[in-house]
C-alpha cells in the first residue's frame, strides 16, 4: 500500500488532448496526486472550431467544463489559472494567482498564433485558434455581411464581401471550402440585397507550392479542384506582407481590399521564463527526448504541440503536430510512469492518417503513411464519424451529429447570431 509521503505531485499544465488523454490514464492511481492547470475551465475540440466560427455550431458542442470531466478521479484537481513563470530548481510553478509546488511536472500547453513578428496582422486579422477567436469571427462576418446589405457604394460593399484566408492547410481549406458553400445557398437566403453569390469573393493564399502540403499530392490535387469549383481563389507561392484592416498586400505586389482577413498561417508554442535557452527547439517547442523528458530536466516533460523530440531518426525534424501524436505521447508518458523507470518504453508514433474535409461530400483521407487516397463521400463519413469520436464526451457527441445531420438535410445552419458580452 502507498503511504501518503511516497504520493507524488504531479502537476499538467494544459488540459487539450495531450494533457486530458495523460489524466485519464492516471486517474484515480494511488501513486500520484494530480492538478490541472489550465487558463480556461472547459476542454474543447480545436479541429472544430471553424464550424463554431460559421455558425454550424454552438460553443458547448465542442467544449465541456473540467470541472465535470474530472470529477470521477479521486486524485485530480483543476486550478484556473495563468502560467508566468517555471522555477525547476525548485520544484515550483507560478501562476497569476498562486504558487505550486511539483514532483513531476508535464507541460502539455499546446500552441499559439504565429504572427512572425508582424505586429500589424498580428492586431487586425481573425485568427484561429481557441473558442474565442472563434465567436469573434463569427461575430465579425454577420456582422460585415449585415453592413454589407446596406452599403450603396459598391466598391465600399466589395470590402465587406471579401474574405481572405492566410494559411491552406487544413483549418485554412475547411474554412474556406464552408464559406465557398454558404455563399451559394445560405447567404443568398438570408441576404436579399447582395443579389448573386458572385457578390462574394474568397480568397486563400498560402506561400508553400500546394493547398494541404503535409499531405499526398493526390489529396492536394483534389482539394485544389473541388475549391477552385466552388469558387475559392487559391494563390500559392504567395506571402501576406501586411494588412491594415482594409487592404490585404501580398508579396507579389497585389493588394486584395476587404475587412475579412483570417490568419491560420502558423502556430508556435507559448515560451514560459524559468526554461534554459538550450530546452527550446524550432517553432518554440520544448525539446524532449522519446520519453517525453525535457532536455536538461530531470523531472519535467513535454507533450504534443509544444513538444518536439529531436532523436527519432523517423521524424528528424520532429513528429507532426497533429492531435494523434499528442495523444499517443501522453499514453506513453502515462504508461511509463505506472512502471519502474527502468522497464520504460521510447515513444513510437503510429501513424494513423490525414484527413481534411472541403465541403458537403467532399473530403480526402491519406492513410499509411500516404500510400493509399481517399475522397469524396466515403472520405467525408469517415472524418464524420473521426471528428464526433474525437469530442469529449457522449452528449457533445450527439450534438455535433444532431447539427450535422440538419445541416445536410437543409443545407443551412443554426447559429448565425451576432452575441457580445455586455461592457459594464
Amino acid at each position: 500500500m502507498t503511504t501518503k509521503q511516497e504520493v507524488k505531485k504531479i502537476i499538467v499544465i494544459g488540459g487539450g488532448f495531450a494533457g486530458l488523454q495523460f489524466i485519464k490514464l492516471l486517474g484515480n492511481h494511488n501513486e500520484y496526486q494530480i492538478i490541472l492547470v489550465d487558463t480556461n475551465n472547459y476542454n474543447f475540440f480545436p479541429p472544430l472550431i471553424y464550424q463554431v466560427a460559421t455558425g454550424f455550431m454552438e460553443p458547448s458542442t465542442i467544449s465541456y467544463p473540467f470541472r465535470k470531466i474530472l470529477r470521477t478521479y479521486t486524485n485530480v484537481h483543476f486550478r484556473m489559472g495563468i502560467l508566468e513563470k517555471v522555477v525547476p530548481e525548485e520544484n515550483k510553478i507560478i501562476l497569476n494567482n498562486g504558487v505550486l509546488q511539483y514532483d513531476i511536472l508535464v507541460m502539455a500547453t499546446g500552441t499559439i498564433s504565429n504572427f512572425f513578428g508582424n505586429k500589424n496582422i498580428e492586431a487586425k486579422s481573425l485568427p484561429m485558434k481557441t473558442i474565442g477567436d472563434a465567436l469573434l469571427l463569427r461575430n465579425s462576418f454577420l456582422a460585415r455581411l449585415e453592413h454589407a446589405s446596406r452599403k450603396e457604394n459598391e466598391e465600399e460593399r466589395k470590402k465587406y464581401l471579401t474574405f481572405v484566408i492566410a494559411g491552406a492547410g487544413p483549418t485554412g481549406v475547411e474554412l474556406s471550402g464552408v464559406l465557398a458553400e454558404m455563399k451559394s445557398s445560405v447567404l443568398l437566403k438570408d441576404y436579399p440585397e447582395l443579389k448573386s453569390k458572385d457578390a462574394v469573393d474568397i480568397y486563400l493564399i498560402d506561400g508553400q507550392d500546394a493547398v494541404l502540403a503535409v499531405m499526398s499530392e493526390k489529396a492536394q490535387k483534389y482539394a485544389t479542384r473541388k475549391l477552385t469549383d466552388l469558387g475559392v481563389k487559391i494563390l500559392l507561392k504567395t506571402l501576406v506582407n501586411d494588412y491594415d484592416g482594409e487592404t490585404v498586400f501580398l508579396s507579389d505586389g497585389t493588394q486584395i481590399a476587404s475587412k475579412n482577413f483570417v490568419w491560420a498561417a502558423g502556430v508556435a508554442a507559448s515560451v514560459f521564463e524559468g526554461f534554459s535557452k538550450e530546452s527550446i527547439g524550432d517553432g518554440k517547442r520544448l525539446i524532449t527526448n522519446q520519453f517525453s523528458q525535457v532536455h536538461s530536466y530531470e523531472n519535467i516533460y513535454a507533450l504534443g504541440d509544444c513538444s518536439i523530440i529531436t532523436d527519432d531518426k523517423n521524424y528528424p525534424k520532429g513528429h507532426p503536430q497533429l492531435a494523434q501524436v499528442a495523444i499517443q505521447q501522453a499514453a506513453n508518458l502515462a504508461k511509463n510512469l505506472k512502471r519502474k523507470k527502468e522497464n520504460w518504453t521510447p515513444f513510437q508514433y503510429n501513424d494513423s492518417g490525414a484527413l481534411a474535409i472541403i465541403g458537403r461530400n467532399k473530403a480526402v483521407f491519406d492513410f499509411s503513411k500516404q500510400k493509399y487516397f481517399m475522397f469524396g463521400f466515403t472520405a467525408w463519413l469517415i472524418w464524420a464519424f473521426v471528428h464526433i469520436l474525437g469530442l469529449v464526451n457522449f452528449r457533445n457527441r450527439f450534438k455535433a451529429l444532431y447539427n450535422w445531420l440538419g445541416s445536410y438535410i437543409s443545407k443551412d445552419q443554426f447559429f448565425r447570431m451576432i452575441i457580445k458580452p455586455t461592457d459594464k
